[in-house]
């Protein structure tokens, strides 16, 4: 009887295995393995394929260009008016003149008459040719006697000083001055008539005849040459003799 039991639960555990090992092969089995939850946290493959986007076609761009600097210094803006700039004509050059016999003839025999005078060492013989009154050389104050005057601007009492400054200024290149004007003349030195800063070596020789270095160097600070001058008027009045600007 025993045996019998015994061979009855050997055949149910076989059954039961071999039951067992069937559901584990068929479709339904392998259907219910692709029903598994999901890992939290993990995405799907069909999830992947749908969040993917497609492949953009490139677009045409434009070259990226560098911006130009700004300036470093931004200057207002103008009108067309201030463009303008007005010409100025430059400086006539100054025409030294070296030749005595070729101004008016009055001219030169009023310059050969002041030599003569001022060589003589008298200075009495220079009044005749100062003139009187509205024609009278100007040399100083209207009124004053020139003679006396000169002997005044002289570092001796007898005036020697000055009729040597007479004869150096004379002795010198000339020029003509307000040409076609009422206040035409022939003036000596040349020197009156252009800018220290434009003298050449030999001008400065010239120049150094009349003045000392300290004087020189006084002057540049003007710009212009200050010492004694002679101007003659065409017709051949000796219209001043002074010293300054």
């Amino acid at each position: 009887m025993e045996r019998q039991i015994s061979a009855c639960r050997t055949r149910a555990i076989r059954l039961s295995a071999l039951l067992l090992a069937s559901s584990l092969l068929t479709p339904h089995a392998a259907l219910a393995l692709s029903e598994l939850k999901q890992i939290p946290g993990e995405v799907s493959e069909d999830k992947k394929a749908k969040d993917v986007p497609a492949e953009e076609k490139p677009r045409d761009k434009a070259p990226m260009q560098i911006p130009m600097p700004d300036p470093l210094v931004n200057k207002p803006a103008r009108d067309a008016k201030d463009d303008t700039v007005e010409d100025t004509a430059p400086a006539a050059p100054v025409e030294v003149l070296s030749d005595v016999s070729k101004i008016p003839k009055p001219v030169a025999r009023m310059r050969e008459l002041i030599v003569e005078a001022a060589a003589s060492g008298d200075i009495e013989r220079l009044r005749p040719l100062l003139g009187k009154g509205p024609t009278q050389t100007q040399v100083g104050e209207a009124d004053a006697d020139p003679v006396e005057t000169l002997k005044g601007l002289s570092g001796d009492p007898q005036g020697i000083e000055i009729l040597a400054i007479l004869l150096d200024v004379l002795s010198a290149g000339f020029v003509l001055v307000d040409k076609g004007t009422p206040d035409e003349a022939y003036v000596w030195p040349y020197f009156t008539e252009k800018p220290l800063a434009s003298l050449t070596p030999p001008e400065k020789v010239d120049l150094f005849r009349l003045v000392t270095a300290g004087d020189f160097a006084e002057m540049e600070e003007g710009g212009n040459y200050n010492f004694y001058r002679v101007g003659i008027t065409p017709d051949g009045q000796w219209k001043f003799f002074v010293a300054g600007d």
